[in-house]
C-alpha cells in the first residue's frame, strides 16, 4: 500500500496542475466566447442592427464560436481531472459531478448551433433567396434567442455539479473549505437563475453567476500555486 501511494502522489499535484491549467483556459476562453463577443454583436431588441454586425464581424463572430470549442473540449477533460481529485472524499459523488458535467457540456453545445446557425442564415446562400432580408434578419436574432434559452437550461446542470463540487471540496481537508463553500453557492445561484428564467425572466439576474465566476478564479489559482495537500489527500 505504501508503494502504491508513493507512486500515486506525484501524480495527484500534476492533476491539480492540469485542473488548474484547464480551468485558466476554460475560463478565457469562455468569456471570450460566451459573453465578449455575444455583447459586441447581438442588439436583442433589434434584428437589422444584429444581421448587420454578424455580417461586418463574420471573423469575430466564427472566433466566438471557436473559443466555445476549446472551452468544451477543456470541461470534458475537467470532468476527469476533478473526479480523480474529489474521489478520495466520495467516489460515488464524485462520479455523479462528472456525469452532471457532461450533461451540461453536451447541453449547451447544442445550443451552441443555434448561435453558429445565425451565421448561415445571413451567409447569403442560393436557397435563402426566398426569405425576404427583413425575415432572414429576424430568424437568425430568433436563432440567437433560441441559443440564450438553451444556455440557460445547461445552467441548471453545471450548478448541479457545482453543488457536488463543492461539496467535495469542502469535505475533502486537502483543500479550502472557501473554495467548497463558494461552490456551492455559485452552484445554488446558477440553478435559481435558471428557474427563474423560465418561471419568472425579469429576476434572472446575472448577479446570481457571481459567485460561481469568484469561487472558480479562487480554485484556477489555488490549483496553480498550491495544488493539493498531499499527505491529507493520502488518507
Amino acid at each position: 500500500m505504501t508503494t502504491s501511494i508513493t507512486k500515486t502522489s506525484p501524480s495527484i499535484q500534476t492533476y491539480a496542475r492540469i485542473t488548474g491549467v484547464l480551468l485558466l483556459i476554460s475560463v478565457v476562453a469562455g468569456g471570450f466566447g460566451e459573453f465578449f463577443v455575444p455583447s459586441q454583436l447581438i442588439v436583442s431588441a433589434d434584428a437589422t442592427a444584429t444581421a448587420n454586425n454578424i455580417i461586418a464581424s463574420d471573423s469575430l463572430f466564427r472566433l466566438g464560436f471557436a473559443s466555445y470549442l476549446v472551452e468544451a473540449m477543456c470541461d470534458v477533460a475537467l470532468m476527469l481531472t476533478l473526479y480523480v481529485l474529489l474521489r478520495p472524499v466520495h467516489k460515488d459523488i464524485a462520479l455523479l459531478a462528472a456525469f452532471f458535467g457532461l450533461v451540461s457540456t453536451a447541453t449547451f453545445g447544442t445550443a451552441e448551433l443555434f448561435y453558429f446557425a445565425a451565421s448561415l442564415i445571413l451567409g447569403g446562400a442560393d436557397y435563402l433567396k426566398t426569405f425576404s432580408p427583413d425575415q432572414l434578419n429576424t430568424l437568425a436574432l430568433l436563432s440567437l434567442k433560441f441559443y440564450g434559452y438553451g444556455g440557460g437550461i445547461f445552467m441548471v446542470f453545471y450548478g448541479v455539479t457545482s453543488i457536488l463540487r463543492g461539496y467535495l471540496i469542502f469535505q475533502s481537508g486537502y483543500l479550502p473549505k472557501v473554495l467548497g463553500a463558494l461552490l456551492m453557492l455559485g452552484g445554488l445561484g446558477f440553478v435559481a437563475r435558471n428557474f427563474a428564467l423560465v418561471l419568472a425572466p425579469a429576476y434572472a439576474s446575472d448577479l446570481l453567476l457571481l459567485p460561481t465566476a469568484i469561487a472558480t478564479l479562487s480554485l484556477t489559482l489555488w490549483l496553480l500555486v498550491r495544488g493539493v495537500d498531499v499527505p491529507k489527500w493520502r488518507k
